[in-house]
């Protein structure tokens, strides 16, 4: 069955390297690669550099501001420290959300979709739902900080509660996402917990990779090299990788530790690494492009993903990172926070330590350092796994299952369901 789909979201890369919404361009391009006509609509910012088609998926990109305005919304723009709502955000959101329902109708008329996948609860599913009208079969995905949201503000609740009673189906990139969305009134049984896939071709092991990433990071043949990678916000946990340096560094006079990302926080966890004597340890590289991750990630002894429930409850779904580490065959100590735990197999294919807890932490770290041949046997199991498991094409295989069975079942959703 051959689907014409309109993916509404509120990120996407908007360059080539860009580092936001990176899972969304694997998946658009991986339902457009099974022969299904793909039509992402998003809302415009400065940073955008797409041509009209790409990769088999096309787009359409509306405006909700003039173009010298404050474009806030979406691209991880409307969150400060990706826990509160920014009052700019705030005030310009009824225009973007009325300006992105409008878009997507229009859209959807003109290519004669047939059906709506909304990324995101809110915003993408609200306005995905809106535009899909009483009919058109609604498919929502969920990725971590809209259910947040919908947890801690009445009115985004409400809102996620309708698109949840409208959705003719509901995917989670984790379990935790998915038990989270029900209480807030998805459907278990139109539900389902779809993880995020990995490229396993640019994601793997390499051997050349160590030798040129330390000549360009100017790191001796002795450094031992932790990476992370993320934004600078409170659920990353970076500021217990900092205090796990700070334990570590005395054993471990060449470790250094790479810290890829950009974030609010950023002065805050600087000033962290300098009041813990490890600032000439720890390194912030600032935003990384998406192509200088595969060889970051091979070239690393080990990668750590300390993530956490932060104080407000935010928590990562599946964060990129923790499957593309899997993919590159090197060694990952995390947490089991979100949906990590139901990807990462402790004492098979990584290790997991519990969250907020550098001791433990550095432990893990100083422990695998100590032992190449035990971070080779993980990396090698981590990679089977994920090739076997875990690959975009499978990813765009179950969204085609989606919309063929709700697409068969579209005559027996109630008509009332698409009002607000």
């Amino acid at each position: 069955m051959r689907h014409t789909v309109v993916m509404v979201t509120s990120s996407y890369p908007r360059f080539p390297g860009d580092t936001v919404g990176t899972f969304m361009e694997p998946i658009a391009r991986g339902v457009a690669a099974r022969g299904h006509a793909v039509h992402v609509v998003a809302p415009w910012h400065p940073r955008v550099a797409r041509p009209d088609e790409e990769g088999g998926v096309r787009f359409h990109f509306y405006r909700y501001l003039p173009r010298a305005g404050p474009h806030v919304f979406g691209y991880a723009g409307a969150l400060r420290a990706d826990v509160h709502l920014r009052a700019s955000a705030l005030v310009v959101t009824p225009l973007a959300v009325a300006a992105g329902i409008w878009a997507a109708r229009r859209v959807a008329r003109a290519v004669g979709a047939t059906l709506m996948h909304g990324h995101w609860v809110v915003p993408g599913g609200f306005i995905a739902r809106r535009a899909a009208g009483a009919s058109m079969p609604l498919v929502v995905s969920l990725h971590g900080s809209d259910v947040y949201l919908a947890e801690r503000h009445a009115l985004v609740r409400r809102a996620a509660a309708g698109v949840f009673r409208r959705a003719a189906w509901v995917t989670a990139c984790s379990a935790d996402l998915r038990t989270r969305a029900i209480a807030l009134g998805a459907d278990p049984g139109r539900s389902d917990v779809l993880p995020y896939g990995v490229d396993t071709a640019r994601f793997r092991p390499d051997a050349d990779a160590r030798r040129e990433v330390r000549a360009r990071f100017d790191l001796a043949d002795t450094a031992v090299v932790v990476f992370a990678a993320g934004r600078l916000v409170r659920k990353k946990g970076f500021e217990y990788l900092i205090d796990a340096a700070a334990r570590l560094a005395p054993r471990w006079p060449g470790l250094r530790v790479l810290m890829a990302g950009e974030g609010d926080l950023a002065d805050e966890l600087r000033a962290r690494a300098a009041r813990e004597g490890v600032d000439r340890v720890v390194r912030f590289l600032g935003p990384v492009p998406q192509h200088d991750m595969p060889p970051l990630l091979a070239a690393a002894d080990i990668v750590a993903v300390p993530s956490v429930r932060d104080d407000a409850g935010n928590v990562d779904g599946l964060p990129n990172v923790v499957m593309e580490t899997l993919a590159s065959g090197t060694v990952l100590v995390t947490t089991p926070a979100g949906g990590i735990a139901s990807v990462a197999d402790n004492g098979r294919t990584a290790v997991i330590v519990p969250e907020r807890d550098p001791e433990a932490l550095a432990a893990a770290i100083d422990a695998l350092l100590s032992d190449p041949a035990r971070r080779r046997e993980l990396g090698r199991a981590a990679r089977s796994d994920v090739c076997e498991q875990y690959g975009w094409e499978r990813v765009a295989e179950r969204l085609e299952l989606i919309y063929d069975r709700v697409t068969r079942d579209s005559t027996s959703r109630p008509a009332s369901g698409g009002r607000t």
